[in-house]
């Protein structure tokens, strides 16, 4: 058999791809080639339209051949001559089965139907699709095979519910909360002395009152100023009730408009003698954010229960504000407690204002908070990994979720809600569940923006309380955790290793294997699947 593999995100791109919403796929691809190539031949293709160029040609030397399409079937061929299968990765309820704007491409039940077979990441997407196929569709679940490539991380950093102490390095900058002062105050205007007055030009000299002057009125709302409160009030209410339910496509040309125009802006009218000092203070617009350098090779020292989460902030399904105001909350006394935030986003803008401002609003906590932006090479995420005592997600749906199976074949007990994908090898022995309920949403291409499937809200009380039950045990009972981080990776053993992938996929397509195959090493920790 010959398996001819195609991802729109490939080797030369995926640096300049990481943060799109297929650029997992890329991932996937690299895992199953060692498995696939144990049972035929693997031919990857950089364009679709080699697939059946390569399919003649093998057809004509009599050899079996077989198109599979890592990307979503909306984005898949359909007029190719070679037989093909998609490899979907897909975290609601339900598939689209309705086209829009004119596009049938758009409905998936019926280019699935065409193909008459698919590859899933997870039970829950099989499910997702047999409730519009029904049940006797060919369904493949093959999640990726990881588990034998964190051998060396499990020799080299075995699990430990304490962490005595680990140098984090990375090319691109670290955030860390404990050195930076962060006090809600700063997020308000400060008020200026007669010293500070004086440096800023904005203090005259004036003649000794014989008597206490009477208060001046309260300068009035400018009309500038009005407008920019409810620009203000406005931005929030998109961020907060809106932004995660507008299609990403509309989202970017969303952050396009509010770019800064290039256009000069005309000087300031001469301010008049009556103005007040606040008035001439009042700046038109916040100034922009002084971003940390992001060229340079920089580290960080981190010990005692350390968690960690892989995640991309523009990813509206990761939840990450979540993440971080129950661990503050959770542990704001705790000296000893430190979050690791591994940022899969290039544009540090896109979220450090946020970032800071929540953190900021959090203040005071005697825990730690410490971001990472940028790119690891693969010894420094090994480090990540042995650093962590526990991984975290608090995701309102998954497909997959590889950096939390990495985690966990690295024998590292976790805490994660069990709904969508995450219910394939999540359950109280490997870690600390986190209760949700159902949601509505869109489709994520839904134009229409139609409330058609769900996904699944976390319970915040739920994850702070994960927190402190994770940290009692890390600190008091380390029997225990040793029991939960073995179980991790038994569970990634069983789920996960290549032994078992492979036999779904010679059983499926009535395959025997050429030759046993050692798995290869592959990029780990970016994907989001």
């Amino acid at each position: 058999m010959n398996f001819i593999l195609y991802s729109d995100v490939n080797d030369s791109s995926i640096s300049q791809s990481l943060g799109r919403p297929e650029y997992s796929y890329y991932f996937v691809l690299k895992a199953y080639r060692p498995v696939l190539e144990s049972l035929g031949r693997v031919h990857v293709v950089s364009s679709a339209a080699e697939v059946d160029p390569l399919y003649r040609q093998l057809q004509q030397a009599g050899q079996d051949c077989l198109f599979l399409s890592f990307s979503p079937p909306h984005k898949t061929p359909i007029d190719l001559q070679c037989p093909m299968v998609c490899v979907i990765a897909w975290e609601y309820d339900s598939i689209p089965s309705e086209h829009w704007d004119d596009d049938p491409r758009h409905d998936w039940s019926q280019t699935l139907a065409r193909h008459g077979r698919v590859i899933t990441l997870s039970s829950h997407t099989a499910q997702a699709i047999r409730r519009t196929l029904g049940e006797d569709f060919p369904v493949l679940v093959l999640p990726t095979p990881l588990w034998e490539r964190f051998a060396e991380v499990r020799q080299q950093y075995p699990s430990a519910p304490v962490n005595p102490g680990t140098t984090l390095q990375i090319k691109g900058c670290i955030i860390d909360s404990r050195p930076m002062g962060l006090s809600a105050d700063g997020l308000i205007a400060p008020i200026l002395n007669h010293q500070e007055l004086e440096t800023r030009g904005l203090s005259v000299e004036a003649p000794e009152p014989t008597a206490p002057p009477p208060p001046p009125p309260p300068p009035p709302l400018t009309l500038r100023r009005r407008a920019f409160i409810t620009k203000h009030y406005l931005l929030l209410w998109y961020r907060e009730a809106v932004r995660d339910l507008v299609p990403v496509t509309v989202r970017k040309q969303l952050i396009r408009l509010r770019a800064p125009q290039s256009a000069p802006e005309p000087l300031p009218e001469p301010l008049p003698l009556a103005t007040t000092v606040s008035e001439a203070m009042e700046p038109a617009e916040h100034p922009q954010a002084l971003l940390p350098d992001t060229s340079e090779r920089v580290e960080i020292d981190v010990s005692g229960v350390v968690y960690v989460s892989v995640f991309n902030p523009e990813d509206g399904r990761k939840n990450w504000h979540h993440l971080i105001t129950a661990f503050c909350w959770a542990l704001r006394d705790a000296e000893d407690a430190t979050l690791v935030l591994k940022i899969t986003q290039n544009d540090l803008s896109t979220y450090y204002v946020h970032l800071i401002t929540l953190l900021s609003q959090l203040s005071p906590f005697a825990c730690r908070v410490v971001v990472m932006h940028g790119y690891l090479e693969d010894e420094e995420f090994a480090r990540l990994y042995g650093a962590a005592s526990f991984y975290v997600n608090a995701s309102r749906c998954e497909g997959l979720c590889l950096p939390l199976m990495e985690f966990m074949s690295c024998a590292r007990p976790v805490i994660a809600p069990n709904h969508t994908a995450m219910g394939d090898y999540i359950d109280e022995r490997v870690g600390f569940i986190v209760k949700s309920s159902h949601e509505p949403t869109i489709w994520p291409e839904d134009a229409r923006i139609l409330y058609r499937t769900l996904r699944h809200r976390p319970d915040w009380g739920s994850l702070k309380a994960a927190y402190e039950d994770s940290y009692a045990m890390a600190k008091n009972r380390p029997q225990e955790y040793q029991a939960m981080a073995t179980a991790a990776s038994d569970r990634m053993r069983d789920y996960c290793g290549f032994a078992p992938v492979q036999q779904r996929v010679a059983q499926f397509f009535g395959l025997s294997p050429s030759s046993a195959t050692t798995p290869l090493t592959a990029e780990a920790g970016t994907a989001s699947c």
